[in-house]
């Protein structure tokens, strides 16, 4: 999807992603992003990504087309459109390999089970009297 500025303002729940999903919007370009919108799209995996006013009206110009077809490349960070002209783009880094591995909050937490199981097996240790008896 190719939108306009701050777009997702007054979304302030997961619903507005919800229903991107639901559409089969997986990325939306847009030259600005509500903040918490932007946010919820991330936790749903969606990639949102910003581009200057100028590039996404070219974009959205292109998208009418009958060979509409834009590559968005993650791992390059960049947005190729029909006609083979190249745009790159700022991403968090942090977000990007969350969406390049396919992870989400929890399957990332996850990832350091080992560690957060040999932390609490020392709280045990060390605080005995936080245990509820059973």
């Amino acid at each position: 999807m190719i939108a306009g500025e701050n777009f997702g303002c007054g979304a302030s729940r997961e619903h507005a992603p919800w229903a991107l999903l639901d559409q089969g919007i997986t990325c939306v370009i847009a030259p600005s992003f509500a903040d918490i919108f932007n946010n919820n799209c991330g936790k749903n995996g969606i990639l949102t990504i910003a581009l200057p006013i100028e590039i996404c009206e070219a974009l959205a110009a292109q998208a009418g087309g009958s060979n509409s077809v834009f590559e968005i490349d993650l791992e390059t960070i960049t947005v190729t459109t029909p006609d083979g002209v190249e745009h790159s783009f700022e991403f968090d880094e942090g977000r990007r390999e969350k969406l390049l591995k396919g992870l989400d909050d929890i399957a990332l937490t996850l990832q350091s089970d080992g560690d957060i199981s040999a932390f609490e097996a020392q709280r045990k240790l060390a605080t005995p009297w936080l245990e509820t008896a059973s």
